[in-house]
């Protein structure tokens, strides 16, 4: 694959000049919210409350398809890969890093053209308008989560010691209520609520893990989700209702049948089972969300209609949407949408490199795992099974989330194993011991193969269910 690093194609625009073909918002007060060491923001929030009590909130992706044009090497290049891939230790960016981390990064104090989606809300989060178009904007903040939120913790409680304007204070705590109000309504029509913690190591100077760290989703997660959600979904609502020919973000249901066999699971076990074991299972029997021109809706999320709108400097199908929207909505002469007897094959091959994409990181999640379990050979650990195969059980630790293998052979001496698949367990022959998702075990580390990224386990006669 050709690796196209340079923007030399294409000359940095005069702001001035684009204000005069946009909704000029730079005076509205803008933030973003991203993971401490991002470096290419591509989304903001502005805010502003209206004469009338209603509140406006921006929603301002980077104008992406502005600078990347059809047919050149970066865009040729950009669709190749599809999308970015975050390994542990490093980023292999869809686009160059002049691009990611420059002139589409949505930085603090600085003029940058963005696509938005303007919504005009009440104070219920009922969406009374809301306006698609090209802006220039300026945001005013570059905010962590874990600042956002240490923000909104002291806002809660009126204990506010550090010193933010109070335009801050006030676009944070109005959004925070309106997105949890998004959330809730969601969750009511059907959304799946799963929400795993996010697994990040600490690495130290030779980028070997020293520290296995977990982050699980807040207040400000959940603030931004919610409003890139519905940016995705109001796109994708207009454009499935003028019956254009378009790039969706579809679930499908779930097998019905792995779906029954997890619910008969769950109220089998449900003393005994932590949630995360049956959010686990639940996530099994899910079919995989993939881009399609027949829109089919999006069963997690509980939508009819749902794209991929938000994230452009990071995915292909992004920028495929950008430029239909520019074409059908904005009602542009361009050459950016994409053919619609392309579409389906361009839908099928992002759909496969996120896939790819997703196991990589995977692999690179598990390859940090076993280097850092390798540091603690013959270590005990204590953990809960999370599956159960017919060669023997996988067993998550509690401390680190790392998952390895207690063989088959090591469970039991002197007896014959039996796999029952229908209710995930082990069974002795001659003993009856049972072992099943979600039993406690305790377990010494034996090996962990860096290459092959295996870690292994034996089971220590401590604080077994049966």
């Amino acid at each position: 694959m050709k690796n196209v690093t340079s923007i030399a194609q294409f000359s940095v625009p005069d702001i001035e000049t684009e204000v005069i073909r946009r909704r000029d918002m730079r005076s509205v007060f803008t933030f973003t919210i991203d993971p401490k060491d991002a470096k290419d923001f591509d989304d903001a929030l502005s805010f502003e409350t209206l004469d009338d009590g209603t509140y406006q909130v921006g929603v301002h992706i980077a104008d992406v398809t502005f600078y990347v044009r059809p047919d050149t090497d970066i865009d040729k290049t950009a669709y190749q890969k599809a999308t970015s891939i975050y390994y542990v230790d490093h980023v292999l960016p869809m686009l160059p890093e002049e691009l990611c981390n420059d002139l589409c990064s949505l930085r603090p104090n600085e003029d940058k053209l963005t696509m938005s989606v303007i919504f005009t809300m009440d104070q219920n989060a009922r969406v009374l308008k809301h306006k698609i178009c090209r802006t220039v904007i300026r945001s005013n903040f570059r905010l962590a989560y874990e600042e956002a939120q240490t923000i909104l913790d002291h806002l809660a409680t009126d204990t506010l010691p550090l010193r933010y304007p109070c335009e801050l204070e006030t676009a944070l705590k109005k959004i925070n209520d309106l997105a949890k109000i998004l959330r809730r309504e969601r969750m009511n029509n059907g959304a799946l609520d799963i929400e795993q913690e996010e697994l990040q190591f600490e690495l130290d100077e030779n980028k070997h893990p020293v520290k296995i760290i977990f982050h699980k989703p807040t207040d400000a997660n959940h603030l931004i989700e919610e409003f890139m959600l519905l940016a995705n979904r109001t796109i994708a609502t207009e454009m499935g209702k003028r019956g254009h020919e378009f790039v969706y973000r579809v679930h499908d249901k779930p097998d019905q049948e792995k779906l029954e066999q997890v619910g008969m699971f769950q109220k089998r076990f449900k003393d005994t089972i932590p949630a995360s074991v049956i959010e686990m299972l639940t996530i099994r029997a899910m079919a995989k969300a993939v881009y399609d021109t027949h829109n089919i809706g999006h069963y997690g999320l509980a939508f009819d209609y749902y794209t991929h709108f938000t994230s452009p400097i990071r995915r292909y199908p992004d920028m495929m949407v950008h430029r239909l929207v520019a074409k059908f909505i904005l009602g542009e002469r361009t050459r950016g949408a994409v053919a619609p007897e392309e579409l389906k094959e361009a839908c099928l091959h992002c759909s496969e490199m996120e896939q790819f994409a997703q196991q990589e990181e995977r692999d690179s999640v598990k390859a940090m795992q076993t280097i850092w379990m390798a540091d603690h050979l013959g270590e005990e650990f204590d953990g809960t099974i999370v599956n159960v195969t017919d060669f023997g059980l996988f067993l998550r630790l509690d401390d680190n989330c790392c998952e390895g293998l207690i063989h088959i052979t090591d469970l039991v001496k002197d007896d014959y194993m039996l796999y029952d698949a229908k209710n995930f367990r082990l069974i002795g022959e001659r003993t009856g011991k049972t072992f099943t998702i979600g039993d406690r075990l305790h377990v010494q580390l034996t090996r962990a193969d860096i290459d092959k990224k295996q870690i292994d386990f034996q089971l220590v006669n401590k604080d077994i269910n049966n």
